[in-house]
């Protein structure tokens, strides 16, 4: 990957070498080639033709939630979003709410934030520990929701051109949209409601509540696999005996066991390769390949 471009932006917005695996829920994993963080328009427009000019597309990155990093070095370019790009701002249209989220605006302190303005709608989203623009490329949800719900349109940067387009042109499924690597989704507009905040809040402490007593905490990112038609993930692993199984330095979380769990200091390939272990458990007792739903960087060919 040539990145001559990229020695001539503001070394502010770019490091070479940069650790990324700290800075995903697993904490563990290896670094890319460089990191680009983006604070303000005028930052995207200095590295627009940069970005546009790669021979590979880059990937953007949001709170590494869903994210896992194979170890070593890899010949990639990841991009963050902060500061403008994670903001909020509401107005009042025809007498509802349209809300816009940065593409870099963790959920759950945007469900937070609208509920204690008594804008709801949004409280699903206390338990998704994302950034807005991983959301909308994987269409996030949980508690009886998702995205697709609320989304009117998204500003997206694609090839050094932004466009405005509608949720109908996203192709938003379950956990899947047609967001690509080498997209940023800059912001999103929501349509939701006014509510009283009472009833609000208390719905975000139930979901942090139920998140709590049913999810495990610690080094994980999430449910590992989309749950297959008609079934859950979970169950499929668990009938198979592999909750609470360990590889080295990643188990199977023993309180839900579509989740798996790094040890501190621990592998990212440990992880990868007990996703494996797992979905061949799974395939063999029940004929059901399950799919991953954590994204990799680096493990292209790795058996």
């Amino acid at each position: 990957m040539n990145l001559d471009a990229f020695y001539e932006i503001d070394a502010s917005l770019v490091a070479f070498d940069a650790a990324l695996g700290p800075r995903t829920t697993y904490r563990v994993g290896g670094s890319v080639r460089a990191l680009v963080t983006l604070r303000t328009e005028a930052d995207l427009e200095q590295v627009s033709n940069a970005l546009a000019s790669l021979t590979r597309p880059f990937i953007a990155v949001g709170n590494g939630s869903n994210l896992l990093v194979n170890d070593g070095l890899h010949d990639v370019v990841a991009v963050v979003l902060e500061g403008d790009f994670a903001q909020l701002h509401w107005t009042r249209v025809a007498g509802t709410p349209t809300v816009t989220l940065g593409g870099g605006m963790a959920l759950p302190s945007a469900a937070r934030r609208l509920a204690s303005e008594g804008v709801v709608g949004f409280e699903w989203a206390v338990g998704v520990p994302g950034t807005l623009g991983g959301a909308v490329a994987m269409n996030a949800g949980g508690h009886g929701s998702d995205l697709a719900h609320h989304l009117l349109d998204v500003r997206r940067w694609r090839a050094g051109t932004i466009a405005v387009v509608a949720a109908s042109e996203l192709a938003l499924g379950y956990r899947t949209s047609a967001v690509r690597d080498g997209d940023l989704v800059l912001e999103a507009r929501l349509a939701l409601e006014f509510g009283d905040r009472g009833p609000a809040k208390e719905r975000l402490a139930e979901i942090v509540r139920w998140r709590r007593e049913h999810q495990p905490g610690g080094q994980n990112a999430g449910s590992v696999f989309r749950n297959p038609p008609g079934d859950a993930a979970a169950r499929l692993i668990e009938s198979v005996g592999a909750k609470g199984l360990r590889w080295r330095s990643a188990m199977v979380s023993e309180k839900h066991a579509n989740f798996i769990q790094a040890d501190p200091d621990g592998r990212a390939h440990d992880v990868f390769e007990l996703m494996d272990i797992v979905r061949q458990r799974v395939f063999e007792a029940t004929g059901v390949e399950l799919e991953r739903e954590n994204r990799l960087i680096g493990f292209e060919g790795v058996s």
